[in-house]
């Protein structure tokens, strides 16, 4: 896979994504900076060719992700930044459905504006709330589950706009019943969609696994990081909307059930094909 590996989530498996998961579900247990050969090993184990690997962590180092460092053999290696190291605990919180916040009911509330002569900004604006799950209550009014006020305070703070936004913290008191908001403020219906999307692509695999005795690490790795940089994208379109505000047979559930038994079933094999023969990271604590 020279570019990248089409998910039908509508997420692309690129190497960008895939290194990025990689780091996520294993790399902040790396004891250094992980040399560029076990990298290509690593994403090799997926599909991606060494070519795809160096183009995307150069991507990823200017992006300010990853850094330049020596590995403990001397070898040349990348480790991740401290704005990447917050990106994976903000995302932590989404992908592995983190400790609730107590005072997280309700809503967020991004309220900005910004100057004509900073258009471009409010382009960024959106562009990032969307990114982050919000909603359109209004022009210029964006709002998402309380829980998610962290990550948008730190992502606002990051991208230099925080200057342009208000956060408030409320609940929704009428007039429309509070699901027939939501079904205003998302498009339930495309979020269904990229739910049922990877379903198509990750319960086969599952019902495979289901149907073996064993458990060969390679394989195990594969399946888990494709499964992983699937889902993780999911909770950042569908933001954890209460399910009482959701249609009924609601696909994200039967999604997050598939997603959980792949990822109880492959990790810890997966964490062996990562330590595993050559000069691999050494010993890893995968995220859960």
């Amino acid at each position: 896979m020279s570019e990248q590996q089409t998910s039908p989530t509508g997420q692309a498996h690129t190497p960008r994504s895939l290194i990025v998961t990689l780091y996520g579900a294993y790399g902040r247990g790396f004891p250094g900076p992980v040399p560029v050969a076990e990298l290509i090993r690593l994403l090799g184990a997926a599909g991606v060719d060494a070519p795809a690997v160096r183009s995307a962590v150069s991507r990823l180092k200017r992006r300010g992700l990853l850094v330049p460092a020596r590995a403990a053999s001397g070898a040349a290696g990348y480790a991740l930044s401290d704005d990447a190291r917050q990106l994976l605990a903000d995302g932590d919180r989404r992908v592995y459905g983190g400790p609730a916040d107590p005072a997280a009911d309700g809503w967020v509330l991004a309220v900005f504006s910004v100057p004509e002569s900073q258009r471009a900004k409010r382009h960024v604006l959106r562009s990032t709330l969307a990114g982050l799950g919000f909603g359109t209550a209004a022009p210029g009014v964006w709002l998402a589950p309380a829980g998610l006020y962290e990550e948008a305070r730190h992502t606002l703070e990051r991208i230099g706009c925080a200057g342009y936004v208000e956060l408030f913290r409320g609940e929704h008191l009428g007039f429309a019943a509070t699901a027939d908001a939501v079904a205003r403020w998302w498009d339930l219906s495309a979020l269904a969609k990229l739910h049922e999307a990877f379903l198509d692509e990750h319960e086969p695999v599952l019902r495979a696994w289901e149907a073996r005795g064993d458990t060969p690490p390679r394989e195990a790795y594969r399946d888990h990081l494709l499964a992983l940089d699937s889902w993780r994208h999911l909770p950042y379109a569908d933001p954890g909307l209460p399910a009482s505000l959701l249609p009924r047979e609601w696909p994200g559930v039967r999604a997050a059930r598939v997603f959980w038994a792949l990822h109880g079933r492959l990790r810890e094999a997966g964490g062996r094909f990562v330590t595993g023969p050559g000069p691999g990271p050494g010993s890893v604590a995968v995220s859960t």
